[in-house]
């Protein structure tokens, strides 16, 4: 079943504080359209950047994921809302901040989740795109006994372990099966700290807005009535005490792998830095912020070169869709100028041509003589009438009409086209047509190398 993407219904709010900034922030999460991604923008900041939420983005992680651009303009604390978005299936959504934290709000991703879910969502008309883990990937730090494996399957799951030499919380398992499971097992699992940790942050000018109804607090050896009198004077709790199972009584710990569940939250959220959501099976000992990201950054590498492959096959044994003489009674071009020899796919929204590039054609005889190469623009002329087809398809006599250019934008030629190749086109409507405008996206492709890509804007008209 082909899922669709799908953004929020409606733009909801949150305000609360920046977990180490201390700075009050107010964020509001708004409806998109397809293929927009999740975007954050600053709206504090002259211009109102905007920063990509995907991986290479990320600039820190210190004690949290921090994405930037090369302005330095920065958002920080990400994870617990992209995972609210990944496990709610928002695909496209802008975050507008007015700081350079996202509220820690409880500590969780639960009043995120639960928020998303009253407003509700919707479906969009693009596909979902997933990409299929196809091989074993792997990120080791050994010196920190962190390692993160993803193997290919047909879904995606997640499962962790962590170990961190404490008595207190010792080893613990926790598992991702489902968004569903996620909302109603994961999602409310608070971040943690240790106690001999606490004094240290606070003293590098951390978690300025931490607040002991925010966090586990780990405290893994007997706590000495002043050092507990001095904890109970900085969070202002007067009755804080360390319960017999190691952690101080602001927080219940509901389940005994709640450590576990949180670190799972923040890989789910770190690995909705791809962009897109993956079918794989992670396994992950004693991950981190850093570790995500990276193995994210590794990831993001093979989609980008993936991305350049075409998402078609040419069969030659196939029946083309439309041949030489279909393609001749919807477009007016005829040889020479008849750059396309066959429609192979074509739909509402997108279709695949192909030319046959050979030493005949009558452009190699000056272009060049000694060294034949197929001329750009005609590369472009080419896709351009694939375009063609694309705009008049389901138009009643298409033979009356005609499609001209209007703009062509982001032309990059990527290798040289030569007798012997066979061009694939592929171009798809980046917009509904309106008014006889048609914006498409366009590539070409020799195989699966990426020859040519371009923006194309043409306007339908009625031919005189």
């Amino acid at each position: 079943m082909i899922e669709k993407q799908r953004t929020i219904a409606k733009e909801i709010s949150f305000s609360g504080k920046g977990l180490h900034t201390g700075l009050n922030v107010n964020m509001t999460v708004k409806p998109q359209s397809d293929n927009f991604g999740i975007k954050f923008c600053r709206v504090d900041l002259e211009d109102a950047p905007c920063i990509a939420a995907l991986a290479e983005n990320v600039v820190d992680t210190s004690r949290g994921t921090t994405i930037g651009n090369a302005k330095g303009d920065k958002i920080s604390t990400i994870e617990h809302l992209m995972a609210a978005l990944y496990s709610c299936e928002i695909d496209n959504a802008l975050v507008e901040i007015d700081a350079a934290e996202v509220p820690i709000m409880n500590g969780s991703a639960s009043e995120y989740v639960a928020s998303i879910k009253e407003a509700g969502t919707t479906e969009l008309e693009s596909d979902r795109v997933y990409f299929n883990i196809e091989e074993k990937v792997v990120y080791e730090d050994i010196d920190r006994g962190v390692k993160i494996e993803i193997y290919p399957d047909d879904k995606f799951t997640a499962s962790i372990n962590i170990d961190f030499n404490s008595t207190v919380v010792g080893r613990q398992f926790a598992e991702y099966t489902s968004n569903e499971q996620f909302c109603e097992e994961i999602a409310s699992c608070r971040t943690f700290v240790f106690l001999h940790e606490i004094m240290p942050l606070i003293n590098g000018g951390l978690i300025k807005g931490g607040d002991i109804d925010n966090a586990i607090v780990i405290v893994e050896k007997p706590l000495p009535n002043d050092e507990l009198e001095k904890i109970r004077e900085i969070f202002n709790k007067k009755n804080l005490s360390v319960c017999e199972s190691g952690y101080l009584s602001n927080i219940d710990i509901s389940n005994d792998n709640e450590v576990a569940r949180h670190k799972l939250l923040d890989l789910i959220g770190d690995l909705a830095l791809l962009g897109q959501r993956i079918k794989g099976r992670v396994f992950a000992t004693r991950p981190g912020h850093k570790s995500n990201t990276e193995i994210g950054k590794i990831i993001r590498k093979t989609i980008k070169k993936s991305s350049s492959k075409p998402k078609f096959k040419y069969d030659i044994n196939k029946t083309p869709i439309y041949d030489i003489n279909q393609i001749k009674s919807i477009l007016p071009h005829r040889p020479p100028f008849l750059l396309i020899d066959k429609i192979i796919h074509i739909d509402n929204k997108s279709v695949v041509g192909i030319k046959n590039v050979t030493m005949n054609e009558p452009f190699f005889v000056g272009h060049f003589p000694n060294e034949p190469v197929m001329p750009g623009v005609l590369q472009l002329e080419a896709m351009a009438q694939c375009g063609g087809i694309l705009a008049l398809h389901g138009i009643e006599d298409p033979e009356l009409y005609s499609t001209y250019f209007a703009r062509i934008d982001a032309v990059k030629f990527k290798r040289k086209v030569v007798p012997g190749d066979t061009l694939m086109f592929v171009l798809e409507l980046t917009e509904p047509i309106r008014r006889g405008m048609v914006m498409m996206s366009a590539k070409s492709y020799v195989g699966d190398s990426l020859a040519c890509e371009a923006l194309l804007v043409a306007q339908v008209a009625k031919t005189k």
